[in-house]
């Protein structure tokens, strides 16, 4: 028999779904409940959280409300947009990213609290049970993971509210009513789906966006912009210097006031099966186009190709929930290393739901316009060079093309 769980660090939110975990492992496991809440940016007032849990019998110092926006954005949004990972060729793995450092801050308390156990709310169909617990085992293998929709046998939200009101958990009216679809949010993005979503061949409903104005909405004169990078990060957005955390949510608001970064998407989640979702990732949209601008001229050819074909099982890594494995973190240091010299700084054009590169320049510039201008090059470039190349290259293919001759 397992030895029995005294104190359990659980990743709160203060909402329904939670606070009923709350209770269900005070009574299921006769334990002391520590509650974690991240800020990771997500735009909703925290502080409700505390007043909840201490109402529901957590002691004050043991609710834990954290702001991570600064290492949410510098510690693992910057270091995967320096890969160029989307997942599925379109993903910006905004819900993805946010496990691992929700994980890591959880493992990080229970070895403070001396817990036994941390717990999360994450359910059995998705992906993010299996982020969550991968991060923690690899953080700290002996720890033990609670997932409490394994395990219950409360299978709807009727009943949730019915456990809920039967242990005095306060519901708020607004709350009783099922969500028409279900939304997680952070500084990098807003993810929707389940129900009105679920049917990949109806339109998104315009009432589930809600950090993009529509682009047909948007305004009718485009809007120009700087990004500037060091070392393949973002440092200063039209000439001003600004934190990781604070330039992306300035980006945030020129994607939101332009309608950039929606993403109607069905992908296949880890455990097997395919999903709807929506996205909205309006700063992140902009700056990884921008990443990409200043890559074009400061890249060699060889390692950005490189980089491409890497990406696709980075970003795989990532959806997988794999970001503390050993095979990331190897990936993680060749992309890196490409980014020493991807420095300068990428001009963009929002207009209408797009975001388009217009000019980039880089005190790294690997472009020569003397080499590759149509004019007289004055010797840069003897193009009389490009026969030898082309008979080399042509080699093999006109072995091939002889072998059936005669």
């Amino acid at each position: 028999m397992s030895d029995p769980i005294k104190r359990v660090v659980l990743a709160y939110c203060g909402g329904l779904d939670t606070s009923v975990i709350l209770k269900w492992l005070q009574q299921t496991y006769n334990c002391e409940v520590v509650t974690f809440t991240a800020d990771l940016g997500q735009g909703e007032e925290l502080e409700p959280a505390r007043a909840k849990a201490e109402l529901m019998g957590v002691r004050p110092e043991h609710i834990y409300i954290d702001d991570l926006r600064e290492e949410f954005v510098r510690d693992f949004v910057f270091p995967m947009m320096r890969a160029n990972a989307l997942y599925e060729g379109l993903y910006l793995l905004g819900t993805s990213i946010a496990r691992p450092l929700i994980s890591k801050r959880l493992i990080e308390i229970a070895a403070e609290v001396g817990a036994d156990a941390v717990a999360h709310g994450a359910t059995g169909k998705g992906n993010d049970q299996v982020r969550f617990e991968l991060s923690a085992y690899a953080l700290n293998p002996d720890i033990k993971v609670i997932a409490p929709w394994r395990e219950w046998d409360l299978t709807s939200r009727t009943a949730l509210i019915a456990f809920a009101e039967a242990h005095q958990i306060p519901v708020p009216k607004d709350k009783r009513g099922e969500s028409p679809f279900s939304t997680d949010a952070n500084l990098l993005h807003t993810s929707s789906e389940g129900k009105v979503l679920e049917d990949p061949w109806d339109e998104v409903p315009d009432y589930v966006y809600s950090r993009t104005v529509n682009p047909e909405d948007a305004p009718d004169v485009p809007e120009f912009i700087t990004l500037d990078f060091e070392r393949g990060d973002g440092v200063a957005l039209n000439g001003e210097a600004m934190s990781p955390a604070t330039l992306l949510a300035a980006l945030n608001e020129l994607g939101r006031k332009h309608g950039i970064g929606r993403l109607d998407l069905v992908e296949n989640r880890f455990i097997g099966m395919k999903s709807r979702g929506m996205y909205e990732t309006p700063g992140g949209t902009i700056y990884a186009l921008a990443h990409r601008g200043i890559e074009q001229i400061t890249l060699d050819r060889g390692a950005a190709h490189l980089k491409d074909e890497l990406m696709p099982r980075y970003a795989e890594l990532i959806y997988n929930g794999f970001w503390f494995a050993p095979e990331r973190e190897m990936l993680q240091a060749a992309i890196d290393h490409s980014q020493e010299k991807v420095a300068g700084t990428v001009r963009l054009k929002l207009y209408k739901g797009g975001v388009y590169v217009v000019g980039r320049k880089s005190p790294n510039t690997l472009y020569s316009e003397k080499v590759v201008t149509f004019e007289d090059d004055a010797g840069a470039y003897d193009q009389r060079d490009a026969a030898g190349f082309i008979k080399l290259n042509a080699l093999r293919l006109r072995l091939l093309g002889r072998r059936g001759e005669g």
